[in-house]
């Protein structure tokens, strides 16, 4: 029986969620012998030709080359899922989104002519059609493993859209805002990390992007409870998701009142 064939393509990002599949190790060997890695060169030199039945992508669409690119992986791929981050909201660097590009170029590049990017980072969905996004600055391991296998099994991933608060309900973490007064964002992020922050006091950062059915303003008016002004709420929601739909409108409407 052919195995499935699986690609892993990377666009403007870090590689650490790539790294996140070949963290798995031993669970690896086992992905392997059910799917036959086919496309990644963060792994093996060997890249065999599509078409593939599942790509994992990596990444947010910076310049021009990169749009046309993720065309031609959509058009090979029978299932795509995007990991991470920069894939599913933009990453870090959406914040170029909000600034100036052309004065980045020439503060930072000696020729800037040669620099060919656009004036965004988006999303790899913003481009093409997706079949799942896994979030996360990393992905999580675990998850990124029940991607995969639901894939094999032909299922959906179980992969959960409840906040990070219910993870620390979970490992026993006293809330940090109702106790010590520390602003965080753990209402309105999806789980997947397993409340890390928390656990060491202090609050959430938002790396697995907002939660299914977020009230932002509510968590927004407990920050100004707390004495948070507007431009650190700003700052707050433009990080490694800044570019995802619900904390780009929220973080554009604090803005505006400034």
């Amino acid at each position: 029986m052919t195995k499935p064939k699986l690609a892993v393509w990377k666009f403007a990002s870090c590689d650490g969620c790539q790294l996140s599949l070949l963290d798995a190790e031993d669970e690896l060997l086992a992905v392997a012998g059910a799917i036959e890695i086919a496309n990644f060169p963060e792994a093996s030199r060997e890249v065999l030709p599509g078409p593939y039945q599942l790509s994992l992508v990596e990444g947010s669409i910076t310049t021009p080359h990169d749009a046309e690119r993720i065309q031609a992986v959509r058009a090979e791929s029978e299932f795509l899922v995007t990991i991470g981050a920069c894939a599913t909201a933009g990453g870090i660097q959406a914040l170029r989104n909000w600034a100036d590009v052309a004065e980045f170029t020439r503060s930072v590049y000696a020729t800037p002519a040669f620099i060919d990017t656009l004036d965004t980072s988006t999303a790899i969905a913003d481009h093409v059609t997706v079949d799942f996004e896994l979030r996360g600055c990393p992905i999580s391991k675990e998850q990124l493993l029940e991607v995969v296998n639901a894939f094999i099994y032909g299922r959906r991933p179980a992969i959960p859209e409840y906040s990070v608060c219910v993870e620390c309900k979970r490992r026993g973490t006293t809330c940090v805002m109702v106790a010590d007064g520390t602003p965080c964002l753990g209402p309105v992020t999806q789980a997947g990390c397993g409340a890390i922050c928390p656990a060491y006091n202090r609050g959430c950062y938002g790396c697995f992007g907002p939660a299914e059915s977020v009230n932002l303003e509510a968590l927004l008016n407990e920050w100004r409870r707390l004495e948070v002004d507007e431009a650190t709420m700003v700052r707050a929601l433009r990080t490694y998701n800044a570019y995802a739909p619900e904390f780009r409108d929220a973080s554009e409407k604090l803005e505006a009142s400034l």
